[in-house]
Order: structure tokens, then C-alpha cells, then sequence
């Protein structure tokens, strides 16, 4: 007994030469903290899904009538047959990217004030999983996971309006003219650039609402727009300046002039892997900036959930 309980004993804790999970020992507890929201938060996946069936119902009305339709637009020039023949495509794109958005927003509010409010905080706290792990696992939903999920279901939402407007256009000889001016592959890659970029920008909005969710009590959205519209009320006031409200503006939609080269076009419309332009997108100052925010707005959220308790 002495002897197996020495030979035990004797087993290396932190070398990790005789246990084969030692090198899984740090990403797994990450790995199924990921995997955990993931079950615990089914609207991450269901919201889209939804908004995703909404746009394909609207799509399939629209359709009535697409033939002589058209046969109209394949009287204007190329440029003009691509964005109308596109527009659809495109509209379906930016109500599932804009669902996305929503859905990380409401879920960082949620994400670290849910589990003190359902005093679960005291069961996660007494596994082996730290706080660091936790919160940067919150952390990956909207910054990994949602843009991947919305990847998936937009480009399978684009298939099925392609298969679908070539069905409806088949009888009339027009199935293939949708194909040659929308390029399902071009669109697919242009799409993921577009969402890393939309990801990365926003970063610092979900940071800070993960800040809040830690440190609120209660009224998490709230507590997250208030402070933000009291400043820019503030600064209006004292200074007859809107460079805060500017600010937050460009934080919510100003990653496109950076991320992508519109030329001299009139509408901010991507057709082409040339417009693509990440170098100067991870050049830009502000997206560090922010990025240096989040950061900072994460490590305080670790830190409040290491000391905060149920509400």
C-alpha cells in the first residue's frame, strides 16, 4: 500500500513527460468553457437561423415575377446588371451580419451578469477553470464563433436563393444569367474578410459590454449606453463639440474605408478580391486603438468576476 502510494506520489504534477493530456491540459478547459456557452446560449445560432428563414420566405415572394424582370435588367450595362442581380444576395448578407451584432451585443451584456444573477457563479467558480479562461471564452463567442456561424448560414442562405432563382428562371432560358453575375466563391471569400473585419472593429464595444456585465447589478443595457450618451450629452454641452458621439459612430460602421478600396464608385459596393485591402486595414490606427481598449476592458471584466460574487 505504502509502495503504490509512493510510486503515486511520485508521478511528475507539472512536467507532463508520463501524462499524454498534458499538452491538452490548458486549450481544454477553454475548449469545452466555449462549448458550454455554446449550449447555455442557443441564440447564437437560433437568431440567425430565424432571421435567415424570415429573408428566404421574403426572397421566395419575390420571385414572382422575376423573368420579365429579368429581361429588363439584362438591357443596362454589366455594372448595373451585377449590383441588381446581386442586390438580394447582398441585402441577405448585411440582415444576418446586423443579427450578428445584435446577438453579441445582448449576449456580452448577459454573459457575466446571467451567471450572478442565477447564483451559478458559485458552482462554475468551484471547477478547475479560471477566470482568465472563462471571460476570454465569453470573449470568443462574438469575436470567433458568431462570425463563423453567420459565415455558414449566409453563404447556405445564398445557395439556396441561387438554386431557388435558377429554378424559377429555367423555363424561361434565363436560369444561368444569375450564376455568371454573382459569384457564389468570389462572394464567400469576400464575405469572411468582411466579417473578420466587422469582428475585430467591434471589439472594443464587446469588451466594454462585457465590463458592464461584470460589474452591474442589474439594467446591463443600461448601464452600458447611459455612461456613453451622458458624455456626448456633456461634451455638447460644455464644448459644442460632437467628437465623442463621432466616435462611437465610426466605431459602429467606420471599418469599411479602411478594409476596402470603393475607388471612385458612387455606392460602397464590393464586386472584385482587388477592393480587398487588409494590409491597410490592419495599418489603420484606430482599429489598434480599439483592439488596445478591448484588451483593457477584458482584463478589468477578469478581474471583477474574480471578486465579484451572486447578486
Amino acid at each position: 500500500m505504502n509502495s503504490q502510494s509512493s510510486t503515486m506520489s511520485g508521478l511528475p504534477v507539472n512536467s507532463g513527460v508520463s501524462d499524454p493530456g498534458y499538452n491538452d491540459s490548458l486549450t481544454r478547459p477553454f475548449y469545452w468553457s466555449v462549448w458550454r456557452e455554446l449550449w447555455e446560449n442557443r441564440s447564437i445560432y437560433i437568431a440567425p437561423l430565424i432571421v435567415a428563414a424570415v429573408v428566404l420566405f421574403g426572397f421566395l415572394v419575390s420571385t414572382i415575377g422575376m423573368p420579365e424582370r429579368r429581361r429588363a435588367v439584362l438591357l443596362l450595362d454589366p455594372a448595373k446588371q451585377r449590383a441588381l442581380i446581386g442586390q438580394p444576395y447582398d441585402v441577405a448578407a448585411m440582415m444576418l451580419i446586423f443579427t450578428a451584432f445584435i446577438v453579441g451585443v445582448f449576449y456580452c451584456l448577459d454573459a457575466l451578469h446571467g451567471e450572478r444573477r442565477d447564483r451559478s457563479i458559485l458552482f462554475w467558480k468551484s471547477l478547475p477553470v479560471s477566470d482568465l479562461t472563462t471571460v476570454l471564452s465569453k470573449a470568443s463567442i462574438p469575436l470567433v464563433v458568431l462570425p463563423l456561424v453567420s459565415f455558414a448560414i449566409i453563404v447556405a442562405t445564398q445557395l439556396i436563393m441561387l438554386l431557388w432563382s435558377s429554378a424559377v428562371l429555367l423555363t424561361s432560358g434565363l436560369a444561368a444569367t444569375t450564376w455568371t453575375r454573382f459569384n457564389l466563391f468570389q462572394q464567400s471569400l469576400i464575405l469572411l474578410y468582411s466579417l473578420i473585419a466587422i469582428a475585430l472593429w467591434h471589439a472594443p464595444i464587446y469588451g466594454w459590454a462585457l465590463l458592464v456585465s461584470g460589474w452591474a447589478r442589474r439594467a446591463t443595457f443600461l448601464w452600458a449606453a447611459l455612461p456613453l450618451i451622458a458624455i456626448g450629452v456633456l461634451e455638447k454641452i460644455a464644448f459644442n463639440t460632437s467628437h465623442f458621439a463621432s466616435m462611437l459612430i465610426d466605431r459602429l460602421v467606420g471599418f469599411a474605408p479602411g478594409a476596402f478600396d470603393f475607388g471612385a464608385q458612387s455606392k460602397s459596393t464590393i464586386n472584385s478580391l482587388i477592393q480587398l485591402t487588409p494590409g491597410r486595414y490592419l495599418s489603420t490606427p484606430s482599429l489598434w486603438t480599439g483592439l488596445a481598449f478591448a484588451v483593457a476592458f477584458v482584463a478589468a471584466a477578469v478581474r471583477l468576476r474574480r471578486y465579484r460574487g451572486p447578486i
